[in-house]
């Protein structure tokens, strides 16, 4: 799965970040060098529409990159919240020496969704000032 992954990412690009419907997490992992961009595109509803990623390291960070760009993509952002590294590392069948690419995945939906909802937060504030 790894393989397949790090051969064929599906997601891989850029969403247009300053739409306000899309969010981005930029996380990395000083310790290894890898970097991950991971970007969600959420619907009125709350629902993640669209999901891309560009991750510079080795092939389990982008694995670990494409693995949750696929997963999160149909989720509401709550159920996204909830994917955890473990499942990622699980799925991949992550050596140890690598779980922290699963971490900088978990961490990316996470900067992601918070960086959404900063936009979403700001938006309803320039409303209500409008008003």
């Amino acid at each position: 799965m790894v393989i397949d992954h790090y051969e064929n990412p599906r997601n891989v690009g850029s969403l247009n970040k300053s739409d306000e419907n899309v969010g981005t997490g930029l996380v990395g992992a000083p310790a290894c060098g890898d970097v991950m961009k991971l970007q969600i595109k959420v619907d009125d509803n709350g629902k993640i529409v669209d999901a891309r990623f560009k991750t510079f390291g080795c092939g389990s960070a982008i694995a670990s990159s494409s693995l949750a760009t696929e997963w999160i993509k149909g989720k509401s952002i709550d159920d996204a919240k909830k994917i955890r590294n473990s499942d990622i590392a699980k799925e991949l069948s992550l050596p140890p020496v690598k779980l922290h690419c699963s971490m900088l995945a978990e961490d990316a939906i996470r900067a992601a969704i918070k960086d959404y909802k900063v936009k979403k937060e700001s938006k309803s504030s320039e409303a209500v000032a409008a008003n």
